[in-house]
């Protein structure tokens, strides 16, 4: 139902061939790098340091070894160290300097609530990241510090494969997630089962809930021991019509044969096959008849009463069979990383197993050999216990194996173990670190480091204009108190309802006699709706309509108040509350936000958008990245998307081809950057309940004692002006990082935020001025 206007007039080093990142982006985000390539073949060498548009951060985040990474990369190049894994830096030989700003005891959280107040950091640094909360000495993670001499015993299997020593060295076992988990002794079967609210937490299909409706159940409801027997599962999907399907499965025996390998024909139309994953093509699946019902009833016959199911990432194949199964160990969280993060299969398989799967020269993935993996993996955990685990130390494992294969034994370790330190005293340089006399850390006593302790924030500044010119590679920490643990958990609850309340708006007035489903689908056209309510306190009938990005209740906003809709002009805005009084100022700054300044939302766009986008890719000048949002349950396209350009002028034009006649699409620019989008899905939904004041109402004489120079959006103001003259006259070609750390405590911890930028890299786009 189109809407009836009423009223009209709105309105490198030099000779060397890059390499390209390999082609993953976490999540539904698909970067076209090969744009970067043919960019530099058919420019000069750039005289200008650089940095990419798009982060390869899984989630959005950004672990402090990657920070690490870049940090080294940039003081060295390529030719000592693998690019990093996150992001690409370009012409790393024309950068300048090196300069980071350390904000401790300020998290993610500090800078949206006072993001307003931080007007220079948000305009200047295109590139923004979430970075998990700090340990116990951030400085020394990012810095390298804490890399030597933690890799304890590995594997025999894996001794060839990764090459260290096998001496054993000091580990604080109990910090290991694992030990803090499942304790140092053995643990039996039952006690690396998911519990039903870890099922929950991690959408495994369960009965009873609204989305499993017509799931079979296994009729495996035995009781379960230590002797219980394990079967691996592991499927493969296409991508059908109606989003993920089973096209194959496999199920192995705990004695390592295989039970059941069955090809699968979905129900619904293939759009794609999904090759690069699944090995499957249509020329395999054309002959095939099984349906997914046949193997329900097979696998109802073959799994005794007490089964249990071992997989990696369980709760996708569990789905993808749309069977519930009681019984499961799932091997991504069995051997857990902080964070919620987790490991790989390949990984895994590689560095518990010592075996190589999923190799890049064969077409796809091995279900049986898969299955059979994570069956091997629960019973090596069985066998050897969590302190065996732990010993492996698979984090540094992991940051070894991300950052680059070495070419031999001694250039491995001496990668893994180089702090940012030794890097300097590699090219006969030095670290500067300026901070406070009362912070104490491990970079404070190392030889190749310059550090002058000052009594103040203040004095840390003054000093940094005198001596950052004199060094290549500066360090500034500024200390604040942090909030008490009552005014943190006060400011989290007031950003949830914060950005609930902004997603949200009221239409109408309607008609009594309105066509209610014809309403619905237009509203639904903006975005994806959280929740959707009919209000009939008024005289006539409103619709409140809860969003579920900020995007598409301003795109809803723009497009239909004042408009004629059902023959009403309607009136579409947000509820007016103490914490959207501000509203339309964030939302203009949010806009003009760098990061989102070439980045457009997209609503209405089907399962093939992506196709059809890429083929008429050439009238889509500088698109970068393609942003595909879906369901975390059913893994299906949420129909809307974000498209990432190099500059504003490219992601202008792109919005006014796809929401013209040809396309139909209706969109506008990016409010909400990928960091916060990750942020936010991690928030629960909050509303306020009737009664209860977020805000007291504080007396008069209280107010004004809020607006002193203590006041922490004061401090937010002043601290990022300060910063901003600092960083202009820093010279140009400086890579500088703005780091909150984020904070750790009992009471509970909060991520980081990372902001970054090369001076001048875009000088059009850097802000002047400040307000």
């Amino acid at each position: 139902m189109e809407p009836e206007r009423k009223r009209s007039g709105s309105t490198l080093k030099k000779g060397r061939k890059r390499r390209l990142i390999p082609s993953k982006v976490v999540g539904a985000a698909e970067a076209t790098r090969s744009h970067w390539d043919l960019e530099e073949r058919q420019q000069p060498v750039a005289k200008k340091a650089r940095l990419s548009t798009v982060l390869f951060a899984e989630n959005c985040e950004v672990t402090h070894g990657q920070l690490c990474e870049l940090l080294k990369y940039a003081v060295l190049g390529k030719s000592s160290f693998p690019k990093p894994s996150w992001c690409q830096l370009f012409h790393q030989n024309h950068l300048k300097n090196v300069v980071v700003f350390i904000l401790q005891g300020l998290s993610q959280l500090h800078f949206y609530k006072f993001y307003l107040e931080f007007g220079f950091l948000r305009k200047a640094f295109k590139h923004k990241f979430r970075m998990p909360p700090p340990s116990s000495d951030f400085l020394a993670d990012i810095i390298g510090l804490q890399k030597k001499q933690i890799i304890g015993n590995l594997p025999k299997a894996m001794e060839g494969s990764l090459p260290f020593a096998s001496s054993k060295v000091s580990i604080n076992l109990q910090k290991d997630p694992i030990i803090q988990k499942y304790g140092s002794k053995k643990v039996g079967l039952t006690r690396c089962l998911l519990t039903k609210e870890e099922m929950k937490t991690y959408h495994f299909p369960l009965q009873g809930f609204l989305d499993c409706e017509n799931f079979v159940p296994t009729k495996c409801n035995g009781s379960v021991t230590d002797n219980s027997p394990l079967f691996g599962l592991d499927c493969e999907m296409c991508l059908t019509s109606k989003g993920r399907e089973l096209t194959r499965i496999s199920l192995v025996a705990e004695g390592g044969g295989c039970v059941m390998d069955e090809l699968v024909k979905p129900d619904n139309k293939i759009v794609d096959y999904l090759t690069s994953f699944s090995g499957i093509t249509k020329k395999i699946l054309n002959p095939v008849t099984t349906k997914l019902k046949d193997v329900q009833r097979r696998l109802k016959i073959l799994l005794p009463p007490d089964a249990v199911l071992v997989g990696h990432s369980l709760d996708l194949d569990l789905r993808a069979l749309k069977m519930i199964h009681p019984y499961v160990i799932d091997t991504s969280l069995l051997y857990v990383r902080e964070q919620g993060r987790r490991f790989k299969l390949k990984f895994l398989a590689k560095a518990i197993l010592g075996k190589d799967i999923q190799c890049p020269d064969r077409l796809g993935h091995d279900a049986t050999e898969d299955a059979r993996t994570t069956l091997e993996l629960a019973r090596y955990f069985l066998k050897y216990g969590p302190k065996k685990i732990a010993e492996l130390n698979l984090e540094a494992l992991f940051s070894y194996q991300e950052s680059q294969e070495p070419r031999n034994t001694a250039e491995g370790v001496q990668r893994l173990n180089t702090s940012v330190l030794e890097c300097l005293d590699s090219v006969g340089q030095k670290l500067l670190f300026l901070t406070q006399e009362a912070d104490a850390s491990a970079l404070s006593s190392s030889k190749n480091c310059q550090t002058i302790k000052c009594l103040s924030n203040k004095e840390v500044l003054e000093q940094a204009r005198v001596e950052i010119p004199l060094f290549p590679f500066s360090i500034m920490q500024f200390s604040f108190e942090p909030f008490s643990p009552n005014l943190t958990e006060e400011m989290n609850k007031r950003i949830k309802i914060k950005w609930t309340e902004m997603s949200t708006v009221y239409a109408g007035p309607f008609n009594k006699n309105c066509n209610l489903s014809a309403l619905k689908r237009l509203f639904k056209s903006f975005g994806p709706v959280q929740l959707m309510t009919l209000v009939l306190e008024t005289h006539q009938p409103h619709l409140c309509i809860q969003y579920e990005v900020l995007e598409a209740a301003q795109l809803a906003i723009e497009s239909l108040d004042g408009v004629l809709v059902e023959g009403s002009c309607i009136k579409v805005q947000r509820p007016v509350t103490e914490l959207t009084l501000d509203c339309d100022t964030l939302v203009n700054e949010l806009e003009q936000d760098s990061e989102n300044r070439g980045t457009i939302y997209l609503s209405g766009v089907s399962e093939t958008f992506k196709e059809h986008l890429l083929q008429h890719c050439s009238i889509f000048l500088g698109l970068e990245a393609m942003i595909l949002p879906k369901d975390l349950k059913s893994g299906k396209q949420k129909g809307y998307c974000f498209l990432r350009f190099k500059t504003f002028g490219s992601a202008q034009r792109a919005l006014n081809i796809l929401t013209g006649k040809d396309w139909k699409l209706r969109g506008r620019h990016a409010l909400t950057p990928r960091h916060l989008h990750a942020w936010l899905r991690g928030l629960p939904r909050e509303s306020r309940l009737p009664g209860v004041r977020v805000i007291p109402p504080p007396s008069e004489q209280e107010a004004w004692q809020m607006l002193n120079v203590d006041h922490p959006k004061i401090a937010a103001w002043h601290w990022g002006r300060k910063i901003e003259k600092l960083y202009h006259n820093l010279c140009p070609g400086t890579l500088c990082l703005i780091l909150l750390p984020g904070t750790r405590s009992t009471h509970g911890s909060l991520s980081g935020l990372g902001l970054m930028g090369i001076k001048d890299e875009e000088e059009s786009t850097i802000p002047q001025t400040c307000v």
